[in-house]
């Protein structure tokens, strides 16, 4: 159960935010919610498809981190074994709250990062620190990356660009599991997209983010290899 709070000097200025990342930190998670600002850094690392909300039915970008529920295969012993961190991810225990129409840095004081120990939000005279300074800024930045997901996925539905795909995956030990439930970019609709549509597309900014996502795939296979790597462990 998460207990929100907005985040202020009084209540909070002992707080310490532990920035390892493991299961018992509430790391294991099979994806993470990303967007196009993102994609650049995050392609080269990760699958990025789409994936549906089951209650709202909206369509919403994400990078793929393991191949079921709680499974994240990126978690080594206490780091994130990648060169870039996904901000939905490393922002945690934080997020964005409106008070009084102003946006403003809620905490979850529940979370199993919040601790006596590691990086501390205040100075000593209340001011932000600068580990709480670089958490603000990805908040902002994933504010608007949210925004911004919400005219990319609206566009891509116009076009008719979403569909629904299955990677089926043999492991190094036989077993065949199934990657379902995902969306990615059609690719023969995009190229029958006529030059109006393509110059829209390119008007918005959202072609190099389409590519982004089409070039993700490639990462499909890092990620087998590390499911494959977790099983030799085992």
């Amino acid at each position: 159960m998460a207990t929100i709070e907005r985040l202020n000097n009084v209540s909070h200025k002992d707080v310490k935010i532990n920035t390892a990342y493991s299961p018992e930190l509430g790391d294991n998670v099979m994806f993470s919610l990303t967007f196009p600002a993102e994609f650049r850094s995050a392609q080269a690392y990760y699958p990025i498809v789409f994936h549906k909300d089951a209650q709202s039915g909206q369509f919403y970008p994400v990078v793929l981190l393991g191949f079921q529920q709680q499974e994240n295969l990126f978690l080594n012993q206490g780091k994130w074994d990648a060169g870039y961190v996904p901000i939905n991810v490393s922002r945690q225990p934080f997020s964005i709250g409106v008070q009084d129409g102003q946006r403003v840095v809620n905490i979850d004081t529940d979370s199993a990062k919040v601790s006596a120990d590691g990086e501390p939000l205040f100075l000593e005279f209340g001011g932000h620190a600068p580990y709480l300074e670089k958490v603000s800024g990805m908040l902002e930045a994933l504010h608007h990356g949210v925004e911004e997901n919400k005219g990319f996925v609206e566009c891509l539905l116009e076009f008719k660009l979403i569909e629904s795909f299955t990677l089926d995956v043999t492991l190094n030990d036989g077993s065949q599991h199934q990657l379902l439930g995902f969306y990615t970019i059609n690719e023969d609709t995009l190229n029958e997209l006529t030059d109006e549509q393509y110059l829209t597309l390119r008007a918005k900014g959202y072609l190099t983010s389409i590519y982004m996502m089409l070039a993700s795939q490639s990462q499909f296979a890092d990620l087998v290899s590390r499911k494959n790597k977790q099983l030799n462990l085992a």
